[in-house]
């Protein structure tokens, strides 16, 4: 059920041999996401649960789910452009289906996160389902 953009974030995985390069490549595509409008960090579209500033902005365009997001932590970013990658273009019913911990153990990062970063991420992921069910 994971999109292209997460199946082609899986091979990339597969290529690199430690977890060093996991966790540059990870910040990379944090790197690479454009950063959120200083508008939409409100705290309507802040996460609560995360260590560091978490804001997600979602949108629903012709029952397709989009969210950007930013973090003033580098790795958190780069978990943001993970999660977008499974879940931007579903149709909205479909997000909340998606086996977010599954997909995600796919790229072994549950092995790796701290406690604070592992419980973080659920918060987003929640959030993003959150979203997904209100506007369905």
């Amino acid at each position: 059920m994971a999109t292209p953009a997460f199946e082609e974030i899986v091979e990339d995985f597969e290529f690199l041999e430690d977890w060093e390069d996991r966790y540059r490549h990870v910040i990379e595509q944090g790197k690479a996401m454009a950063p959120l409008d200083d508008a939409l960090k409100v705290p309507a579209t802040k996460v609560h649960g995360c260590a560091s500033q978490v804001w997600l902005h979602p949108s629903v365009e012709g029952g397709t789910f989009h969210f950007d997001g930013d973090s003033d932590a580098l790795i958190v970013r780069g978990l943001i452009a993970v999660l977008r990658s499974l879940y931007n273009g579903l149709p909205v019913q479909e997000v909340p289906q998606v086996d977010a911990g599954g997909e995600l153990a796919r790229l072994g990062l549950n092995d790796h996160l701290s406690a604070q970063r592992s419980n973080g991420l659920r918060a987003m992921i929640d959030r993003i389902r959150e979203v997904a069910i209100e506007a369905a």
